[in-house]
């Protein structure tokens, strides 16, 4: 099985993939949010499911540090609604609190600054969601690896 994570954001939304054996996820495009809408985004997300062959797509939705939903959370849930009518494949959801920070942390860590650090922020929060989703999934199904 394979899943493509998102990490939406207002300008951006950033992209990762899991290999088939749902081991790890990889981040691989920011998608810079269409003038003409979401429905266009949509379109381009579904491209990107047919292109891959992936069976679920992962959203991050970002949690207030209480586990509230804030208006971004509700913004995101709007979004994964019209998902699920935009997609083939089920869309699924994951907490994203501190995902950005994580992903900002782990690309200083490589040495990543400045400009190409914002270029690449969003896919690689998209890696980190989606990696906690496997992860979350691999631990659900008795620590199969």
């Amino acid at each position: 099985m394979r899943a493509l994570g998102l990490d939406l954001g207002a300008k951006r939304i950033g992209v990762a993939l899991s290999d088939r054996e749902e081991r790890v996820a990889t981040a691989i495009e920011t998608i810079t949010r269409s003038r003409n809408g979401r429905a266009a985004d949509h379109r381009t997300i579904a491209e990107l499911v047919e292109e891959w062959g992936v069976d679920v797509v992962v959203v991050g939705v970002p949690l207030s540090l209480d586990g509230s939903e804030g208006p971004a959370a509700r913004l995101v849930r709007e979004e994964i609604e019209e998902l699920h009518a935009a997609l083939p494949v089920p869309v699924d959801t994951i907490d994203e609190r501190f995902t950005t920070v994580t992903a900002d942390q782990q690309l200083r860590d490589q040495g990543v600054r400045g400009r190409r650090r914002t270029a690449v922020i969003d896919r690689a929060a998209a890696a980190v969601l989606l990696q906690a989703w496997l992860d979350r999934r691999r631990g659900r199904a008795g620590g199969r690896q």
